[in-house]
């Protein structure tokens, strides 16, 4: 952790909250709501973009074709997530469609928390290390870890897919050495209870408030 993090002053202050599938990433973001934090997800927000009548579906559909939509007109994950794996090209097809999209709802989001006075704001964002364009735009980040041994168990029983699976996510994602590189702040959510993890969250939130204005 950068000691020097909690001195920063911002009119807005951006915390950026990111970690690897399965670390816990929204159960430390719902006990920072808990907290009074207003929550912007970008993940949630570009699902919303990929559900039947979302806002991504049409340029997803003439961009990839009718075989990408499940019956209901939404995103048909596994098969686009088969074809990401499969095809990078692919996977900068469908982030030209979502991210801009994503990035405007932020936005939205962001100015909506501004005029109900919000001091500041957390970033639910996965992809976080992986763009530089976020990691300059938040003022603090905070990354939550575990081990992948500890990140696979979790996801095969939460979304029942095989161990080799969740390896292959792991490996699409940033390297654990990046996202520790990028700490401010590590919260640790590896073999303790959620009270355990509740109170690192805490511990944060109280080394920022007396600098937020």
């Amino acid at each position: 952790m950068d000691e020097g993090f909690c001195i920063i002053v911002a009119t807005f202050l951006k915390i950026g909250l990111t970690g690897g599938i399965g670390s816990g990433k929204s159960t430390v973001a719902q006990r920072l709501q808990q907290r009074g934090f207003p929550i912007i997800d970008a993940d949630a927000i570009s699902r919303s973009m990929t559900q039947a009548h979302g806002a991504a579906m049409n340029a997803i559909q003439n961009t990839f074709g009718a075989d990408m939509l499940t019956p209901e007109g939404a995103l048909h994950r596994d098969r686009m997530r088969d074809l990401i794996f499969a095809n990078p090209q692919a996977k900068k097809q469908l982030e030209s469609i979502i991210h801009p999209l994503v990035a405007q709802e932020i936005a939205a989001q962001e100015k909506q928390a501004l005029e109900r006075g919000a001091a500041c704001a957390v970033y639910d964002i996965p992809l976080l290390v992986e763009s530089q364009k976020w990691q300059d735009y938040v003022d603090l980040i905070w990354v939550i870890d575990c081990s992948p041994a500890t990140q696979i168990a979790r996801v095969c029983a939460r979304n029942g897919l095989t161990a080799a699976a969740v390896e292959r996510i792991i490996a699409a994602q940033a390297p654990r050495a990046a996202r520790l590189a990028c700490a401010d702040a590590v919260i640790c959510n590896d073999g303790i209870s959620l009270d355990e993890l509740n109170a690192q969250v805490d511990a944060l939130v109280a080394q920022i408030a007396q600098y937020r204005p």
